[in-house]
């Protein structure tokens, strides 16, 4: 296999890409009961803390999961100062607890996942 190149996330990636990254980190996060920060996914994602980027990466992942009637995997990602995910995705936040028991609950492992272009054509039906 030689000449073969890792590929690698970088500052030029696509949000359709960087999305697929958010989703291995989340459905990890899920599979351990665990919730996270925006300011520390971006930081897992980007080495750095990344205020304002990673709305429309999750807004992919946030559709993607409504497309498919999967619990919103996004639920868990919440505001450091609130603990509730941000207005901008798309779920009802009255019932965050809920849905973020949702996700913990769902085989997340058993789903296949999507590539970046399914998360693009999620993305671009809802906007």
């Amino acid at each position: 296999m030689a000449g073969h190149q890792v590929k690698s996330f970088n500052p030029s990636s696509h949000d359709p890409d960087r999305a697929l990254q958010a989703w291995a980190i989340l459905i990890g996060m899920a599979q351990r009961r665990e919730s996270t920060t925006y300011e520390l996914l971006s930081e897992k994602m980007f080495h750095r803390p990344a205020a304002g980027v990673l709305a429309r990466i999750l807004g992919h992942v946030a559709f993607f999961c409504e497309d498919r009637g999967l619990p919103p995997l996004t639920a868990i990602v919440v505001n450091k100062g609130t603990g509730i995910p941000g207005s901008s995705i798309p779920i009802d936040l009255s019932e965050v607890s809920e849905l973020r028991e949702k996700v913990y609950r769902e085989d997340w492992y058993d789903i296949l996942p999507p590539s970046p272009e399914e998360l693009a054509a999620a993305y671009s039906n809802h906007i």
